[in-house]
């Protein structure tokens, strides 16, 4: 149901108009709908609809008026009866003069915080809802002239938000004049959008008769702000108005309403080049905003001079802009200062002092930095933006274009960067979107065809990031090209290492918007990071780096800090992917120190899968030789032939990582085998990670060998000591998790299973949280069948991330056997046969495949209840 007041009153239902017969009943259901959702007291009701004279029996009659707009609207329970008075039970949205409001709300606050063309959308839609003159047909004056005044209001914001836009319709505000002759903020806007059309003698005609209706009808003279608008008017179109925009404004809602609500007299937009500061500018500015350009210009005040349209005297430049603009109140747009940015800060600062009712918007990639300067960074667009601008610009050469996959994988490739996007944009006249994301790895020779009409800085991408090159030192062009040799960015301290500059340098460049500072790390949009790597590449120091701190952090990652030494190598996870990377191809030797040093990080971090890869190409590049080095890369490049190497070593261990992947290839050991030397070698070791290791491992075998389950607990205590008085959070999960296996005591067990989730959550070791979660499924599974399920679910989730085929197949198994539980044999043959498929070779792979095999007997014999 919906209900209409602006116009004749009317009321609508989903199947059409309802007729609400007599002027008493409609009269009712205005006012019911003028406040809607409140209850409407029966005094007030009765003064309304019956006036000085009620009949002598009101309650009645309002009773009998009531009862017939109930079966007029064919819905009793509308009408509500409160002991207080009556209520119409319908949502404010469904009558549309609470809708109207809500509409004129919304777009005189959007045009208050510098967006008209949400402003203008909004009001339009809120004046559509008129229908006619408010109340038309029933006798309520006040409440129609109210609404009127609402609507006069809402039609004159929208005026308003017009002319900011350049679109003022000069008959629509003539009518809406002769409607409210005295208004003065009607006539102002009349003035201000014929002096838009050129149609000046008419502006001036304007304010003549607008004062002589006020001096008639009122005694008084014009307003300060009409006499404004008039000397406006009579200073001509002298200043450099707003370039006009070809192309639809696309997002930046946040950055316009942030420009909208400070009040910082100097407001600056920072950012790279391209990524739209002057079109945002433009569109916060509005008409009637001094335009000045200083892209071409070498002289900021004689620029500023020719932007008002004035010439220069005897007086200073500076002299001659204050008596200009001192006493008028004037927005500055002073675009594209980083080539001038002393000349600008200078005029800016002298200005604002001199000119007290002057703002400024400065558009520079970096700060004018003077006093009141508020900064307001303009980022690259988001992602939805992004597709919406591509798509947007697309279709102007390619009407047939919608967007697809590669659409959003080259707007993120261009780091949302607008110029960038339009200039890909473009190329869809002649290529696909998939043939455009393929060239992006040349992206400054695809986008070379831009608008031929913009400044030539603009026309190329090439061209956009070389005028901030051209503006750099030699030092910022140095170290300019040394950051963009990292990949992910880089901390204060490898910046200054590896490029050998000091931090004056690096704030210059974050200053010059070259370089994003956030959470303690510079770098640098991948448009810029590409075009500054090739002048100068710095990939030797940057390895040598690399390689320091990943030894530096290795030996932390098994002590009480390794949280966050973790964290540190997650951080600097690409850039040390990009030493391994280089290293491998141009030092071999030391990529093979690289990766013992790197090789427990990438166990923690389950990154075994992702270094696969380079890890093989330099086992093709490097001798084969009997040490640690060598042994860890065999283990991680090529498993299959690393049981030899294990032999060979003799220690001392220097990277106990050895120790991790010799259990995890070999297996727990076989008593009955013959020791080797390096056995010997690692029991014998005072270090106290490979104590508690030790400790662990002989906890572990003796129970599985001996059963003797007093001993393996009292070993497991120890070694669960030794890793805690350390701190370390892999190695006390590893024994609180043969801790759960050992206790009798079902509750303890999945005690101790949460606390070795803790640990291990805390490090972030993603293939530990899989095979945990999987075994705390298995402890439960007699205890909480459903809870089980849930844990072998996230187990298989987890594992599948992680690329974990043998925690795949246990997950598979456990939900087996729940389906087993449940009657559903089918599911549980599917689950496991799934199961089967996962398998492959190595004692793990083995051990999952007795776990699968036992569920399929269990289902073969159909002893599962």
């Amino acid at each position: 149901m919906h209900v209409g007041i602006l116009g004749p009153v009317e009321a609508r239902s989903p199947h059409g108009k309802i007729a609400v017969g007599g002027p008493r009943p409609r009269t009712l259901l205005a006012l019911l709908a003028i406040r809607v959702g409140e209850i409407v007291p029966l005094d007030r009701l009765v003064d309304e609809l019956y006036g000085a004279e009620p009949p002598s029996d009101a309650a009645n009659a309002l009773q009998g008026q009531v009862s017939r707009l109930r079966r007029a609207l064919g819905d009793a329970s509308l009408i509500e009866f409160h002991p207080a008075g009556y209520r119409l039970a319908l949502p404010a949205s469904q009558v549309d003069a609470h809708r109207f409001l809500a509409l004129a709300t919304d777009g005189r606050q959007a045009l208050e915080q510098g967006d008209p063309q949400a402003a203008e959308s909004l009001l339009s839609e809120a004046l559509q809802l008129w229908r006619g003159p408010a109340l038309a047909d029933v006798p309520l004056a006040d409440h129609a002239t109210r609404l009127e005044q609402q609507r006069s209001s809402a039609s004159g914001s929208l005026v308003a938000a017009r002319i900011r836009l350049g679109r003022a319709d000069v008959a629509e505000i003539q009518d809406l004049v002769r409607q409210n002759p005295l208004d003065e903020r009607l006539r102002g806007y009349l003035m201000q959008a014929l002096n838009q059309q050129g149609r000046q003698a008419e502006a001036l005609q304007a304010f003549e008769d607008a004062r002589a209706l006020l001096a008639d009808e009122l005694g008084t003279d014009p307003s300060p702000e009409l006499r404004a608008v008039h000397l406006q008017v009579l200073r001509g179109p002298t200043q450099r108005e707003l370039p006009a925009q070809l192309t639809s404004f696309v997002g930046r809602q946040e950055e316009l309403r942030r420009i909208g609500t400070l009040t910082s007299r100097l407001v600056t937009l920072t950012g790279p080049g391209g990524a739209g500061k002057t079109r945002l500018a433009l569109q916060a500015a509005g008409p009637g905003a001094i335009f000045v350009d200083l892209a071409p210009a070498k002289d900021v005040a004689a620029a500023t001079l020719q932007a008002l349209g004035l010439k220069e005297t005897a007086l200073e430049p500076e002299e001659r802009l204050t008596l200009a603009l001192r006493e008028r109140s004037a927005l500055l747009v002073l675009d594209n200062c980083e080539h001038l940015i002393v000349q600008a800060a200078r005029l800016a600062g002298h200005l604002l002092s001199t000119c007290p009712s002057l703002r400024i918007l400065a558009t520079s990639r970096e700060a004018l930095g003077i006093t009141g300067e508020t900064l307001c960074p303009v980022p690259p667009l988001d992602a939805e933006q992004s597709v919406t601008l591509f798509a947007d610009r697309a279709r102007l050469v390619n009407p047939a274009f919608v967007r697809d996959g590669h659409t959003a994988d080259i707007c993120r490739e261009l780091d949302g960067l607008p110029l960038a996007i339009e200039l890909a944009a473009a190329r869809t006249r002649t290529l696909t979107t998939e043939e455009i994301a393929d060239r992006l790895n040349d992206r400054f020779r695809l986008l070379t065809k831009g608008n031929r009409a913009a400044a030539p800085r603009h026309q190329t991408l090439r061209a956009v990031v070389e005028w901030s090159w051209d503006l750099l030192s030699e030092d910022e062009r140095d170290l300019a090209a040394c950051l963009a040799t990292f990949s992910g960015g880089a901390t204060l301290e490898a910046v200054e290492e590896v490029g050998g500059h000091d931090i004056e340098v690096l704030d210059a460049l974050v200053d010059k918007s070259l370089v994003e500072a956030a959470d303690g790390r510079y770098r640098m949009l991948e448009t810029i990071r590409e075009f500054c790597s090739q002048h100068k590449r710095v990939d030797a120091a940057h390895a040598t780096y690399f390689l320091a701190l990943a030894r530096r952090a290795d030996p932390e990652l098994r002590q009480r800090d390794q949280v966050r030494w973790f964290a540190r190598l997650t951080a600097e996870h690409a850039n040390l992917m990009q030493a391994l990377a280089w290293t491998a191809e141009h030092d071999p030797s030391q990529a093979l120190e690289l990766v013992s040093a790197l090789a427990w990080y990438w166990y923690l971090k389950g990154s075994r899968a992702e270094v696969l890869g380079v890890t093989r190409e330099l086992l093709a590049r490097v001798p084969e030789e009997s040490t640690e080095e060598y042994t860890i890369l065999l283990a991680l490049a090529a498993p299959e032939r690393v049981q030899g190497k294990f032999r060979e070593l003799r220690g001392p261990i220097r990277q106990p990582f050895v120790l991790i992947a010799w259990a995890m290839l070999s297996g727990p050991p076989d008593p009955s085998a013959p020791r080797t030397p390096l056995q010997d070698e690692v029991e014998r070791s005072e270090d106290p990670w490979i104590q508690g290791l030790i400790g662990f491992s002989n906890s572990y075998t003796g129970w599985t060998v001996r059963g003797d389950r007093e001993l393996a607990i009292t070993q497991s205590r120890e070694a669960l000591r030794r890793f805690q008085d350390l701190g370390e959070r892999w190695g006390s999960a590893q024994v609180l998790d043969v801790l759960a296996v050992l206790t009798e005591d079902p509750a303890e067990s999945l005690a101790l299973t949460d606390q070795a989730l803790q640990a291990v959550a805390e490090l972030g070791a993603v293939e530990e949280l899989a095979e945990l979660r999987g075994r705390r499924a298995d402890r439960l599974l007699d205890v909480d069948e459903d809870a089980a399920e849930r844990d072998y679910l996230q187990a298989l989730e987890m594992a599948t991330r992680a690329g974990l085929a043998a925690t795949r197949a246990l997950a598979k198994t456990g939900l087996a056997r729940i389906a087993l539980r449940r009657g559903e044999p089918g599911q549980a043959e599917k689950l496991l046969r799934e199961a089967q498929q996962e398998l492959g070779v190595g004692w793990m792979h083995a051990a999952a495949q007795q776990q699968v095999d036992a569920a399929l007997a269990e289902l073969a014999r159909g002893d599962h209840g």
